[in-house]
């Protein structure tokens, strides 16, 4: 049966390849199960970084004094 989601090759050194069958093993899932579920993960953890550094960034130019009151915004 076709799939509607679009697909992706990609080619892995053996010793990744043997490690994500691993993972793929004791997960009880396939390969390409697998290998969407850790892009998953890499793409939320990219998120966080990226996340993370915009609000360090506005960190850097937060003055208390300034800030509205909680009951001045609503």
């Amino acid at each position: 049966m076709p799939t509607k989601n679009p697909r992706i090759n990609v080619v892995l050194e053996k010793p990744l390849y043997d490690s994500v069958g691993k993972l793929a093993k004791e997960d009880g899932v396939s390969l390409s199960m697998e290998i969407r579920d850790l892009v998953k993960v890499a793409l939320d953890l990219r998120e966080d970084v990226e996340l993370g550094e915009i609000a360090e960034a506005r960190n850097k130019t937060f003055r208390r004094k300034e800030a509205l009151k909680h009951d001045e915004v609503f």
